[in-house]
């Protein structure tokens, strides 16, 4: 392929997500499932890699690398541990990291929530209830109000239909499982009222969730601050198997076109994709043993994330920014080949005229990745969790220079 100049102001970022780097989020939900008896997650995420206190660091590590941009998300269990009882200490501990970002002149991009939620969010039902809308929308409103001057860009939700590709994946319902029963009872609410963001496929909580984002990318644009604002998305380019068109057809459409449908007039849509599934007749066929994977099992497959470019630009119809995108494995030379194939599908959908303004991998340091524990290594920057050093990758050395460049 020939030099590739991306365009002026391109984002170049590497994401995070409070929970998965900050340490010891003890008044969450995902806490409290975390500790759970017969919980389904691996390990808890206790200290995590200590983002909360090394922060300063790590911002200036990912500017010295070469990126211009920062994703990440900020805890609304902190910032509002009970209901109406806002911490001035933890928004003014997440205006200082967005001033450490312009200080080292990296674009903050702001989710304002990541999976996790207060765990007194839970006891009315969490994102089955019509309440969480307001409360929601009041919590973004605290938080930018204290802060919205420095946000570059702000995703107001992550993956909202996390929950319905998972139900795809999983050869078990979760909902089914002990593990649920005992959650409930830990939230003191019914087996059905039991309002997980990232584990509900109730088409009510879909509903929730969409008004929600609604109410909040009004907030956000009500100031202080004047940026951009749309939602992340989990999308697979979805191809069809023999005789698999069908099928295909129909989960594009429940797993992706029901959300981008409702995007159209935001800002922009975040993008994240990690591989490709393949759908016949009879529904999802796994790649075989011979195919490579990741460490969670999905295909190794960089050029995935060029057809969920096209199909949510052309669905939306606005802006794409990839929010997330990359490789988890122990061997780094597999992570470096998969950044370098992905963004020439990045840069091929720039070429026929896409509007595509940013690039984030995931992540920027190995974290905790939720049930799975601290076991997957997505990260460009490695850590030493009993030390918290962080040592970065090649391949964070590569996408950093091709960030500093601006060019492929």
């Amino acid at each position: 392929m020939k030099e590739f100049i991306f365009p002026k102001d391109f984002l170049w970022g590497a994401s995070t997500a409070a929970h998965q780097v900050e340490g010891n989020n003890i008044n969450s939900e995902s806490w409290v499932l975390e500790h759970l008896p017969g919980t389904i997650y691996a390990e808890p995420s206790g200290d995590a890699i200590d983002h909360y206190h090394r922060y300063p660091e790590d911002i200036a590590l990912l500017a010295e690398l070469g990126f211009n941009a920062y994703r990440f998300s900020i805890e609304w269990a902190r910032i509002e541990p009970e209901e109406s009882e806002f911490s001035y200490a933890e928004l003014e501990h997440y205006r200082q990291m967005l001033a450490a970002c312009h200080e080292h002149g990296i674009k903050p991009m702001v989710t304002f929530h990541h999976f996790t939620s207060p765990r007194w969010l839970m006891r009315d039902g969490g994102w089955l209830d019509e309440k969480t809308l307001e409360r929601f929308a009041r919590y973004c409103e605290r938080a930018t109000k204290h802060f919205g001057d420095l946000i570059g860009a702000a995703c107001t939700v992550n993956e909202p239909n996390i929950s319905m590709l998972l139900s795809k994946m999983l050869p078990f319902k979760i909902d089914e499982t002990p593990f649920w029963d005992t959650a409930a009872q830990a939230f003191g609410v019914s087996h059905d009222r039991l309002g997980l963001f990232q584990f509900v496929t109730q088409p009510r909580m879909r509903e929730v969730i969409l008004a929600a984002h609604r109410r909040a990318f009004d907030v956000l644009h009500s100031g202080p601050g004047n940026f951009p604002v749309g939602l992340t998305l989990a999308l697979v380019d979805i191809q069809a198997a023999e005789g698999g068109e069908g099928k295909s057809a129909e989960f594009q459409r429940e797993q992706s076109d029901v959300y981008l449908e409702q995007l159209r007039g935001d800002d922009f849509v975040g993008v994240q994709t990690y591989s490709r599934m393949m759908l016949g007749p009879d529904g999802m066929v796994k790649p075989g043993d011979d195919v490579e994977k990741n460490q969670m099992g999905e295909e190794y497959y960089p050029e995935a994330i060029g057809g969920t470019i096209r199909h949510a630009a052309q669905v939306a119809g606005i802006p794409v920014i990839v929010t997330e995108n990359g490789f988890s494995s122990s061997d780094d030379s597999r992570r470096l080949e998969y950044f370098q194939r992905a963004l020439r599908s990045v840069a091929s959908a720039l070429e026929d005229g896409i509007d595509v303004r940013g690039y984030f991998c995931w992540s920027a340091m190995d974290n905790f990745e939720w049930v799975s524990g601290f076991g997957p290594q997505f990260g460009i920057i490695a850590v030493d969790r009993e030390t918290q050093q962080r040592i970065p990758k090649p391949s964070a050395y590569w996408l950093g220079n091709v960030a500093r460049r601006n060019r492929l």
